[in-house]
């Protein structure tokens, strides 16, 4: 028996963020592109519950985890939070096959970072029966705090992310020119310090000075390396201040790339009378001659 067709009118919205665009639809009609809608679109109400639900869904689960790791509530509350855990993985176990199932290229999806971190979502809870005996207790720790991933997920219920998503990845090159500067920075004052201070006042390497190079433009300053000549203490005051000027410079990046994500499409096009080529989209006429544009 075939599955009954979606006939509700609807204008598919074309998807926002960059993890949408990427993972087309296995079908155009029936439930299997309905379950695509669902999973990777956020415009529709329904669309918008389905979200809904699963971000409740996800922020109890944490919350399980993480009252799960408080001794009183456990040792009150053990079997229902074990319960409550695998009706979670159930739950998430299911959406993880609906989306391969939604999905043009499973495998595509599944080897993307979503589908990874989908996947960490649900796999610690079914490694945990392997290891049964004491002596892995510690494993089955450490599997477990990874199902505190799942708060990543939040991520792909919102069309918003998207938007960050696109201006750190147009900010990239800025940002990777910014940490090369900085590296450069904490090298030459890590190996200046080596030379200035010395093992003797816990400089006892240039890595070790470049971590209290890091530590120092980061103006938290841990106290466990300081500088104790006057050279030396002259030298971490242009540091600090050095950091001081810097801290702001990729937020900057990022601002500036995410207004220009934000700003609606523009239509350069010199117009003929005045020379302006900046105009709205759809314009016809130049804002500024109002001559008609070509």
């Amino acid at each position: 028996m075939s599955p009954p067709q979606d006939t509700t009118p609807r204008t598919q919205a074309s998807p926002k963020g960059p993890f949408e665009r990427e993972f087309l639809p296995a079908s155009e009609h029936g439930w299997r592109n309905r379950w695509y809608r669902w999973i990777f679109h956020h415009e529709a109400k329904d669309e918008r519950n389905f979200d809904l639900i699963l971000i409740g869904a996800i922020l109890a689960s944490i919350a399980v985890v993480m009252l799960d790791s408080v001794s009183a509530v456990k040792a009150r509350w053990h079997d229902a939070l074990y319960v409550a855990e695998w009706g979670f993985t159930i739950l998430f176990t299911l959406e993880y096959g609906l989306r391969l199932w939604s999905v043009k290229r499973p495998l595509r999806y599944a080897t993307s970072f979503f589908g990874i971190i989908d996947l960490l979502a649900i796999l610690p809870t079914y490694l945990s029966l392997l290891f049964l005996g004491g002596n892995y207790l510690i494993v089955i720790r450490v599997l477990r705090l990874l199902r505190v991933f799942r708060i990543l997920k939040l991520v792909q219920y919102s069309s918003e992310a998207g938007v960050l998503i696109t201006s750190l990845l147009r900010s990239r090159h800025k940002i990777f020119v910014f940490l090369c500067a900085l590296l450069t920075v904490v090298t030459i004052f890590g190996s200046l310090m080596y030379v200035i201070e010395g093992p003797e006042h816990g400089f006892t390497s240039i890595p070790t000075s470049m971590y209290w190079a890091v530590v120092t433009m980061a103006t938290v300053g841990f106290g466990d390396i300081a500088p104790t000549t006057g050279f030396g203490r002259l030298v971490t005051s242009v540091l600090i201040l050095i950091g001081y000027s810097v801290i702001a410079v990729p937020t900057g990046i990022f601002t500036a790339e995410l207004a220009n994500t934000l700003r609606p499409p523009r239509r350069t096009v010199a117009c003929n009378d005045c020379g302006h080529s900046d105009h709205e989209l759809d314009a016809k006429h130049c804002r500024l001659c109002a001559a008609q544009l070509p």
